[in-house]
């Protein structure tokens, strides 16, 4: 089987989901953060796996679930830290980071029976999940992070490795408030749209979008 990994920062105010601020307060939107990371580790721990681990930068919380070793983030840029985090596994791994809370045990039900690799791409450019049969450091070393091409370079990177890549559903990260309440709208019963309904009041006001919150607020009355 295959190990889970999820790689994530602690969600203190000030330190995650920046670009939510504003409209959000840094407070709130550590909440959203917090949230996110909760749903998605709950999806992670639904997902059949030999090993769950949470790769952090911090400490972790009660919003950690049983079952999951937690490995320290080394130092270093995002593909140093995403390189090391394979460098923990000795099989199949799949890792996720923590900004797509609709993530579903469904969707990271890792299957390498007809491929190398699992490549999640983003809306953003990004990538959402990367899935290495035989986890290899240097696949990730190197490869410009935050950037509109990051996924399409991690991807070539694979296919030039020679490895057979399977693509896995795009998904949409939470960066902006936007997209916090798209996403909300798509996993309208899990813990980041409650959250994103509670937040939208206080955050409302001049530089608000137009709407933030009302879907998740009424996707939670449904």
């Amino acid at each position: 089987m295959t190990t889970l990994l999820v790689i994530a920062k602690e969600p203190l105010p000030g330190r995650v989901k920046t670009r939510l601020t504003p409209p959000f307060t840094p407070r709130q939107a550590a909440a959203l953060a917090e949230a996110s990371l909760a749903d998605t580790l709950r999806a992670v721990a639904a997902t059949p796996a030999s090993r769950r681990l949470l790769v952090l930068d911090g400490r972790p919380g009660p919003w950690l679930p049983p079952g999951f070793e937690v490995v320290r983030q080394c130092a270093g840029p995002l593909d140093e830290r995403l390189a090391d985090a394979f460098a923990h596994c000795a099989g199949p791994a799949l890792l996720i980071g923590m900004d797509t809370p609709q993530v579903t045990p469904a969707l990271l039900a890792a299957d390498f029976a007809d491929c190398d690799a699992l490549f999640g791409p983003a809306e953003d450019g990004g990538f959402w999940a990367l899935g290495l049969a035989e986890p290899d450091p240097d696949l990730l070393r190197g490869v410009p992070m935050s950037t509109p091409v990051t996924g399409a370079v991690q991807r070539e990177r694979l296919i030039a490795a020679g490895l057979r890549v399977r693509d896995l559903p795009r998904l949409r990260d939470v960066d902006t408030a936007a997209d916090a309440e798209a996403v909300a709208a798509l996993a309208p019963h899990g813990r980041f749209a409650a959250r994103l309904a509670r937040c939208a009041p206080a955050a409302a006001g001049p530089g608000s979008p137009s709407g933030t919150g009302s879907a998740a607020r009424s996707a939670t009355r449904r």
